[in-house]
């Protein structure tokens, strides 16, 4: 199941008769300031390993705007060769293509058995309905990893798991409702770009995941950092700045 298919098959996105003011709504929906939490501590004896746990339907810009991000994380000191930051990588069920919004194929880099530790777990947007295989490999990848964050309605998944009971999270704004009838352990944050609680973060739609890659690349890097990153994307959203 793909992303469209996902969301109209809620109701929220129709746009049909008797629905001119829900459109109107959402075109002049604006997110409010994040809810946030303090620096992140990850041991830096190398790059920072980010996982992402991807599945049938992983919504592209909810993969490919994070990694971008990351993957233009460059650390260099004066006089010493510039490196990257982080070591990216992603994580299915298993080796073959999945087929992602739009049609784009991906090849996940690991199957769940394989995929080495990581000390970030991106989840982005895919269609799971059930708890599978891949549920189970976040909840154990989030014991030793120092923060696991959610992009979209990649927050479905992550509370699949049951890893933020009791915690505070958000979503698409158009999934408000349906996260909080699905997940009433969970505190439905509606409006914040971004949520950070603990060792979890999630983020708002689409977008919103890129501010919420860069404000993680601030928690851990700093602000300069983080401020050059944004720059090199030609990224001209504050969303990300607290």
């Amino acid at each position: 199941m793909e992303r469209r298919e996902f969301l109209t098959g809620s109701g929220t996105f129709l746009l049909g008769i008797g629905a001119a003011q829900t459109a109107v709504a959402q075109s002049s929906f604006a997110y409010g300031p994040p809810i946030t939490g303090g620096k992140l501590e990850i041991p830096r004896g190398g790059k920072l390993k980010v996982a992402f746990a991807v599945g049938p339907g992983v919504q592209v810009i909810d993969l490919a705007g994070p990694w971008e991000v990351f993957q233009d994380v460059i650390v260099s000191k004066k006089g010493e060769p510039i490196e990257q930051g982080c070591e990216l990588f992603t994580v299915a069920e298993g080796n073959g293509p999945l087929r992602a919004t739009g049609g784009l194929m991906v090849t996940p880099n690991y199957s769940i058995e394989r995929a080495p530790a990581a000390h970030l777990v991106v989840i982005p947007h895919f269609a799971s309905q059930e708890i599978s295989e891949i549920h189970h490999w976040i909840r154990e990848s989030a014991k030793n990893a120092n923060l696991v964050m959610s992009i979209c309605t990649g927050a479905f998944q992550l509370a699949k798991t049951g890893l933020i009971d009791g915690l505070q999270a958000t979503t698409n704004q158009s999934w408000y409702d349906r996260f909080e009838e699905r997940f009433p352990r969970v505190k439905v944050m509606r409006g914040p770009r971004f949520v950070e609680d603990g060792k979890f973060a999630t983020s708002g739609g689409l977008t919103a995941g890129i501010d919420l890659a860069l404000r993680t690349v601030d928690r851990i890097f700093g602000r300069e950092l983080a401020q050059e990153t944004a720059d090199g994307l030609e990224y001209v959203s504050p969303g990300w700045r607290v």
